[in-house]
């Protein structure tokens, strides 16, 4: 447990040397610890460390491991990073702080009901398929003015930023440049990007938010 604390620190420290290589304000990049199949446990050490914002796949697995140690923690944010399910945006919106996935009109439209009647409102990231592969979610970039247009005037929603995951086998800095050219024509500040192999390069072309999970919590089983 103590390899996570190190670890955890090493990465905010290279995260705030980042910034300011590239003169930005360290305080300005959020750090989302990816705590996706680790259990409460192994996440323990990280909040007793002083984390506060954590990024999980699945509404179950969060739903069955973060209300207790959200009751001792109750500062801990919760980011929602893996495809969701519109039968699932009722719990979504429940549970998560930020959601970071919202990439289709049908998830658009649940998301602005359960927001309406719970009177939560988490942030929202549109995702951005940048490499258009037929495998991953997120909206084609030829289609995201149109659809950002639908979220906010057909359904309502206040976008807060664009999230994306660059294709494997590309380098990653065109996939960034493109999300925050994107973002910046539409005013939106928030840009999720950037995880733990790449996100030196996120941090230079702007990321706000950077999902790092193996190189805090360890490789995955």
């Amino acid at each position: 447990m103590s390899d996570t604390v190190t670890r955890l620190a090493e990465t905010k420290a290279a995260i705030a040397r980042a910034a300011r290589d590239f003169e930005r304000d360290p305080a300005s990049v959020t750090l989302i610890a990816v705590s996706k199949t680790m259990p409460a446990e192994a996440i323990l050490p990280a909040l007793e460390a002083g984390q506060r914002v954590f990024g999980e796949n699945y509404v179950q697995e969060a739903k069955a491991k973060w209300p207790g140690l959200k009751e001792r923690f109750p500062d801990a944010q919760l980011h929602m990073i893996g495809p969701l399910q519109s039968n699932k945006a009722r719990e979504a919106v429940e549970l998560f702080d930020a959601i970071h996935s919202l990439d289709r009109e049908s998830l658009a439209k649940e998301l602005a009901r359960e927001i309406a009647g719970s009177g939560r409102t988490p942030r929202l990231f549109v995702q951005v398929n940048t490499g258009d592969e037929p495998q991953k979610g997120g909206v084609s970039p030829s289609q995201i003015d149109a659809f950002l247009l639908r979220c906010r005037d057909g359904h309502g929603l206040a976008i807060d930023g664009l999230m994306c995951i660059p294709p494997a086998a590309d380098p990653p800095s065109p996939h960034f440049a493109l999300l925050a050219k994107i973002a910046a024509r539409h005013g939106l500040k928030g840009l999720s990007m950037g995880m733990s192999a790449d996100y030196e390069a996120a941090i230079q072309l702007g990321a706000t938010h950077v999902r790092v999970g193996s190189a805090i919590f360890g490789a995955r089983g």
